[in-house]
């Protein structure tokens, strides 16, 4: 039988730091944390402003995010779902390259060709996300098979929420990584909602990891609010993929404390009392608390390193306000090695109008 367990594991809150981590280790983890969440409440305001048209936040999640990064190899491949975001910080993206997708602005990594929020970023092994509920699933096992085939020691870590175990791409995602055992580390974010509708009406498993049983891929559940929790399953599975020993499927149990997007109201499905009861296990201010326990953080260095952050975003996110859209020109860009004449024409049309549509009527695009 595929090892389980039925019960999220957690770490240990005594006194004595967790086995393996230095002091440094366990703050960068905590600052990756902090940024995580002071970047969503800022791009959550700017939505709220009309500076920017759409986010979507990972409140709640931030644990997940510090310690699967931290866990794997900077080489490893990320493919993420649309609230892995953080990922990118922790990786060491500036706030700046965020903002300036969100933006769509000539700084841009796409160019302004994805709606906000999706990232990608090549150099930090993060594959583009999607909105497509989970055909990155499938992306990843057959990256892994292709390193497996390599012979090449890389590991694919991919996310799905609790809603997207119910698609056709994770079916077909855990029947290969079973059959085929490629190195991949499949993640389950289990923050009870997908959109609105609660993971009991969507799924009638008594837990979303046991569905890797009948796959044959051998699966976990952890405390997705317990960073240290987190990292050590991750490590554990990836260092197992690393040495061809196959796939693991793990479930973090979390909460999504935000909203869906910026486009939802959680108030209209969920109550108040459920919301604060959520808070209480609040990731970022847990892992603050433990540091405190261990005696690595206090409330003057905790308040000095929020400030830090706060206006660390602050400037970076302005800065990326100041930057132009792309040129009209790059739309043509990286589609044909060879631009065929067809598309050719178009361009040379489209700049030789381009005067007629003067940037301050935006949206007034001559296509």
């Amino acid at each position: 039988m595929t090892p389980t367990m039925s019960k999220p594991k957690k770490s240990n809150d005594s006194k004595s730091l967790p086995e393996g981590f230095t002091p440094e280790q366990l703050l960068k983890l905590y600052r990756n944390m902090v940024t995580i969440r002071a970047f969503d409440q800022r791009q959550l305001n700017l939505q709220r402003s009309g500076r920017i048209g759409f986010c979507v936040v990972s409140t709640g999640e931030e644990a997940v995010q510090a310690a699967v990064t931290a866990a794997l190899n900077d080489t490893d491949w990320l493919f993420p779902y649309y609230r892995q975001h953080g990922m990118l910080l922790c990786r060491g993206a500036s706030v700046e390259s965020l903002a300036n997708q969100l933006y769509g602005n000539d700084q841009d990594h796409a160019m302004a060709r994805q709606m906000p929020v999706h990232y990608t970023d090549k150099e930090k092994h993060f594959v583009s996300l999607s909105s497509v509920i989970g055909t990155h699933l499938i992306h990843a096992v057959g990256a892994a098979m292709a390193a497996q085939y390599k012979g090449d020691d890389t590991v694919m870590a991919t996310f799905i929420g609790d809603g997207g175990t119910s698609s056709n791409d994770f079916h077909s995602a855990l029947t290969f990584a079973g059959v085929y055992k490629p190195p991949v580390v499949m993640y389950i974010i289990n923050n009870k909602y997908a959109i609105s509708h609660p993971v009991s009406e969507q799924c009638g498993a008594e837990s979303l990891h046991i569905k890797g049983e009948g796959y044959g891929v051998p699966s976990v559940k952890v405390d997705g609010n317990d960073v240290i929790a987190v990292y050590e399953a991750s490590k554990n599975a990836a260092d197992k993929a690393r040495r061809g020993e196959g796939p693991t499927l793990i479930e973090c149990e979390t909460y999504r404390m935000g909203a869906h997007s910026s486009s939802d109201d959680p108030t209209r499905y969920r109550s108040q009392d459920e919301m604060d009861e959520a808070a209480k296990k609040d990731p970022v201010t847990r892992f603050a608390n433990q540091l405190k326990n261990w005696g690595l953080l206090d409330d003057v260095a905790d308040k000095t390193l929020w400030d830090e952050i706060e206006t660390m975003v602050v400037d970076q996110t302005n800065e990326a306000e100041k930057h132009g859209e792309p040129a009209w020109e790059t739309l043509f860009d990286d589609v044909y090695a060879k631009v065929p004449e067809s598309l050719a024409r178009q361009r040379d049309e489209l700049m030789a109008r381009e005067s007629d549509f003067p940037r301050e009527n935006e949206g007034e695009f001559p296509l």
